[in-house]
Parts: C-alpha cells; structure tokens; sequence
C-alpha cells in the first residue's frame, strides 16, 4: 500500500492532501466544494457541475495546456485595458479560488460581484463574508438593483454599477444562457470552462479552457507581468490571440486521449 492510499475522502483541512498526490488537483477542488456546502456558499449542484468538470480536466491531463495559457494572458491584457472590468462570482467559484479572485482583482483594478443562480439573502451575505475573509474590501452584487435582458430567473439580477456597466466581464463556471445574455450586451466577455464544447465558451470573446484553480493565478502572474506595458503591447497581445484555434486545440486535446 502506498501513502496515496491512506488519504482520506473526509480530510479536515485541505493541507493534508499530500501536494505530491498524482491526483491532488482534483482531490483539492472536491475538498474545497464540499467545505463550500458546509459553509452555505456552494449549492448541492455545484457540487455535480464541478463532477462534469473533473472529467474534461482528466482528458486535458490535468495540466495548463499552451492555447489555455495564451488565453489566460489575453485576458489579462483585456481587463488590464478596460474601463470597467468586473469579475463574477458564483458558488463555485468562492468555494474554489476565493483569495485567487481577490488577488486578480487587485493585479487588474477590477471589482467583484456575486452572482447566482439560487440566489438567497443567506447565502449572498455568506459569500461576501467568505470573500472578506480572504482580503477582499469591496464586494459588489449585494444590491442587486439591476437585471441583464432577456434573461429570467435570480441570476438575471446584477449591481447597477458593476456588471451591467461593465465593459470587460470575467465569467467563470458559467450557465450558457447568462454568458449568451452578457454577450448580446456588446461585453467583453471572459470564459473559464473546462468544456470547449459547451455555450459559455462557444460564445466567449477569450474562452479559457482550463482548471479555474489554475486559471486564475495564472491569469494575475500575466496581468502582473503585463503591469507596465503600453496601451498598444496590450493590444498586440489581444488581437493575436486566435479563439477559434483555441477552441479547436483544447478540443483536439481531449479527444486525443494523450494524457
């Protein structure tokens, strides 16, 4: 038997997972959703969308592919650019990388918002705590005085001003139709997705197939990185940026089985 063998499903705190696990990335993220249950901030179904998510990042290898880190930079080049950046946060994403949004707010000068689709009081303020918690002072979606067109339910509603005047929209883990409705509202709209297939990234100006755990780090190392860069290196980064051909090479990717 080996050490990897007597990890336990029901570990305490995420620092027992042995950083050396051929598995630890998925065994972190299942650690992280079911704390994020407990605690109110993930929904029962995050816990299945973040299941669907595990696979395809299986058949990526599990690993950062070359077109997912062009990506990332692209996107780092937008909000860096924008007037108005905004970074939307569901469940998932405050259970998964709470301190890794708070980080690339501050590298990017944008403003989070929480979004959700089961939305209750309870859990938007359990949210915020959770991101203040993790070094973030200012946590818009709280308010909740505007809704984005054409789309019903709870997660139609958004900050007057934070997503539905934003100009740059950073959309992880994302329903289709929402990322649909943002994107008829003429944003730049940033997808992080584990699917290449699936609407939310079909419909994304800069769709990011990637693990969200590495995604976004990566994202504030580039736009850290990019600090200093003029208006027109920033451009040259985003318009040399291809999304079709990263879509193709993500797909490629796990349809070859090469892990």
């Amino acid at each position: 038997m080996t050490d990897y063998d007597t990890v336990s499903a029901d570990v305490e705190h995420e620092e027992e997972i042995p950083e050396d696990h051929p598995r630890y990335q998925d065994l972190l993220t299942r650690h992280r959703i079911e704390k994020g249950v407990e605690k109110g901030i993930t929904h029962l179904q995050g816990m299945h969308a973040e299941g669907r998510g595990s696979a395809f990042d299986y058949l990526l290898g599990e690993t950062t592919i070359p077109s997912a880190d062009d990506a990332e930079r692209a996107a780092a080049a937008h909000l860096l650019l924008a007037d108005h950046p905004v970074l939307s946060i569901n469940g998932n994403v405050a259970a998964l990388v709470p301190g890794e949004m708070v980080d690339l707010a501050e590298a990017t000068g944008a403003d989070l918002e929480i979004n959700l689709f089961n939305r209750t009081p309870k859990r938007i303020e359990a949210i915020a705590a959770h991101l203040r918690e993790h070094g973030a002072t200012d946590v818009k979606g709280l308010e909740a005085d505007a809704r984005i067109p054409n789309l019903d339910h709870q997660r139609a509603k958004v900050d007057e001003d934070g997503i539905y005047t934003a100009d740059v929209v950073l959309v992880p883990l994302e329903d289709g139709d929402r990322a649909e409705a943002l994107n008829e509202m003429d944003k730049t709209e940033l997808v992080i997705d584990l699917n290449p297939l699936s609407r939310s990234p079909q419909v994304a100006d800069v769709p990011i197939v990637d693990n969200i755990i590495r995604a976004v780090p990566n994202m504030t190392e580039h736009a850290k990185e990019l600090a200093d860069a003029d208006e027109s290196e920033l451009l040259a980064i985003i318009e040399a940026f291809d999304r079709e051909v990263a879509l193709e090479q993500a797909e490629n990717r796990i349809r070859s089985g090469e892990l």
